[in-house]
């Protein structure tokens, strides 16, 4: 059982109890939208419920309040100050906007994950192949999951729960000559949970940077590379 600290135990309290329900939007007012070769677009201020496309971008305003945002082959982008429950893509990218908060999840296939700062995810942030970037103060409320690509927080950038790395399962896209996933923990950040890797992962963390569990798992040349400035030197 994990033990938060009270700082961020009190942001996910608070946090979860305004958004527990998801976005506060009457389903009968708010409707769907439903594309198959089209994008989709919310404007700023907007208010929709969940938006389906196959083939096309998702762009959701700021200060929008939308459903489940889900597209095949697109980005999904998310405004600042907006609400929504969870954003999916297979073949694009997604970024979620300063102050706006994913109550459901975000996940890709192939493709990176932005949260702008003070952004967050009330669940947990998965990929399989890309990277995920946490900005500045930004929160992943319940862990982060890849098997390739490789992880960022930046300044006091919060996980609660764990950050795991999988191993390639063998599937055809996979195949275990890819690079080793690169896990950067920047200043003033903080994992209250594990660092859980099945595979080898370059593992860089800022002299302030912490996490509250175990580091489980190979990294490569067996060793943490501590840094103190704005970034690492790869």
């Amino acid at each position: 059982m994990r033990h938060l600290s009270s700082a961020v135990l009190m942001s996910v309290v608070f946090a979860s109890a305004a958004f527990a329900q998801g976005p506060e939007r009457d389903d009968h007012d708010y409707a769907d939208i439903s594309k198959v070769n089209r994008s989709i677009r919310v404007e700023n201020g907007g208010r929709a419920g969940d938006l389906d496309t196959v083939n096309g971008s998702v762009q959701i305003g700021d200060d929008a309040i939308v459903g489940h945002a889900e597209t095949v082959n697109g980005s999904v982008r998310m405004g600042g100050n907006g609400q929504a429950e969870s954003l999916e893509t297979v073949n694009g990218s997604i970024h979620v906007g300063s102050r706006s908060v994913v109550s459901k999840g975000i996940e890709t296939v192939n493709g990176s994950i932005v949260l702008a700062d003070d952004a967050a995810s009330l669940d947990p942030i998965e990929t399989v192949n890309g990277r995920i970037e946490l900005g500045p103060r930004a929160k992943a409320g319940a862990g982060i999951e890849l098997v390739n690509g490789g992880v960022e927080l930046r300044q006091a950038a919060q996980v609660t729960g764990d950050i795991v790395v999988r191993k390639p399962s063998g599937f055809g896209w996979f195949n275990g000559n890819s690079k080793p996933p690169r896990i950067v923990l920047g200043a003033d950040s903080v994992v209250d949970g594990n660092l859980r890797f099945e595979r080898e992962v370059e593992l860089y963390m800022h002299t302030s940077a912490k996490f509250t569990g175990r580091q489980e798992g190979p990294l490569v040349g067996g060793k943490v590379h501590r840094f103190d400035g704005a970034a690492p030197k790869f």
